[in-house]
């Protein structure tokens, strides 16, 4: 990892449709930065496939993010290829996504003052493995002889679940190791005791549909538990996942760090995020033992590609915590600090935020803002 004084090397990958609008609005303020990072910029991803083959363009991902101290990544719809690398070939197992509202936000809220939380996402496993089939391998495994929901046994409903393997159906493969669980509630345990030295409460908060699937998320909640216990500073507490959709919405400032899931972590972020403002808002970074990339919680948003309409805040944001990792705290701050600038005088906002600015015009204004 770069610190303060040697130079970084960060690869930008701007993505697909919409995205890469953001993308570049944000590049534009970072080099208005003059920070000691070189940017290697890669092709958007409608260029990748005019450009080289798609093995030709994921090997170009792959050895970007081996040769880069970190990446900042738009989002894919699929056309800008190798961007799973940075997942599952870097380990990068725990997905932060900060969610705080910050005056000038147009939250949907009666009160967003002080909503200031932050979700880790566990990102490697759950349904995300994509192991998927068709239901009659279940029945032909006996998986379908095992008790059902309440105790109730095969033997016990007329039919004996025949329809595993008589209908048509799909499945999914839902799964957690311990060890990675273990890494990802060691990770949010860490990020609660960092923030208690900042002021925040230092409680983690475990949510999971642990009253349906005890075996899996219940499971999860159990070792990030146990983990939990190790540190005597950090406050534990645990929801089924029905009631925490409504604890996001009803009390938002009565939580510090999340510990979810990947499915519910995926989820819930948005739900987060609708609070403060909407998905333009909400930045994110992926970090593994080592490695890091950082990219906007948003997808590409299809519908307004070349509008530059899209809100590039969530993009911003997302290089705040980039530099904060890279070891480039005060130019981090500066950063954050002139976008709060511009959101607190409310007068070149995106139309998201119920402004009328263009996606260039918002990044001059942060821009003008800066020191």
């Amino acid at each position: 990892m770069a610190t303060d004084s040697t130079e970084a090397t960060v690869g930008v990958l701007p993505g697909d449709d919409a995205a890469p609008e953001a993308v570049h609005a944000s590049m534009t303020v970072l080099q208005a930065m003059e920070l000691p990072i070189t940017f290697e910029v890669l092709p958007d991803g409608a260029d990748f496939a005019a450009r080289m083959s798609r093995e030709e363009g994921t090997q170009l991902v792959i050895d970007t993010a081996e040769r880069c101290d970190t990446v900042l990544f738009g989002s894919t719809n699929g056309q800008t290829p190798g961007v799973g690398y940075f997942r599952w070939g870097k380990q990068t197992f725990a997905n932060v996504r900060p969610i705080k509202w910050r005056p000038g936000f147009r939250s949907p809220m009666a009160q967003p003052e002080g909503i200031d939380y932050i979700i880790v996402r566990e990102n490697l496993e759950d349904l995300y493995a994509g192991i998927e089939g068709d239901l009659s391998e279940v029945a032909a495994s006996g998986l379908a002889d095992r008790p059902r929901f309440g105790g109730v046994s095969r033997t016990q409903v007329p039919g004996g679940f025949s329809h595993f393997a008589e209908a048509e159906g799909r499945y999914a493969i839902k799964y957690f190791t311990r060890a990675n669980v273990e890494r990802v509630a060691h990770f949010a345990c860490r990020l609660a005791q960092q923030r208690k030295a900042e002021g925040y409460p230092g409680k983690l908060t475990c949510s999971a549909k642990t009253n349906v699937l005890s075996r899996t998320d219940g499971w999860f909640v159990e070792i990030a538990a146990e983990v939990a216990s190790g540190y005597s500073d950090v406050e534990f507490e645990s929801f089924i996942a029905d009631d925490f959709a409504r604890r996001l919405v009803a009390s938002p400032h009565d939580l510090d760090v999340v510990l979810l899931p990947n499915l519910y972590g995926d989820i819930f972020s948005d739900e987060g995020a609708g609070t403060i403002g909407g998905l333009g808002l909400a930045p994110s970074g992926c970090f593994g033992e080592d490695w890091a990339y950082f990219e906007s919680v948003h997808g590409t948003a299809p519908d307004i590609a070349g509008m530059h309409r899209i809100n590039p805040t969530a993009t911003m944001l997302s290089a705040v915590m980039m530099l904060h990792h890279l070891g480039h705290h005060d130019q981090a701050s500066t950063l954050e600090s002139a976008i709060d600038a511009v959101y607190a005088e409310g007068r070149t906002l995106t139309p998201d935020q119920g402004g009328s600015a263009s996606t260039e015009d918002f990044a001059q204004a942060v821009i003008d803002a800066l020191p």
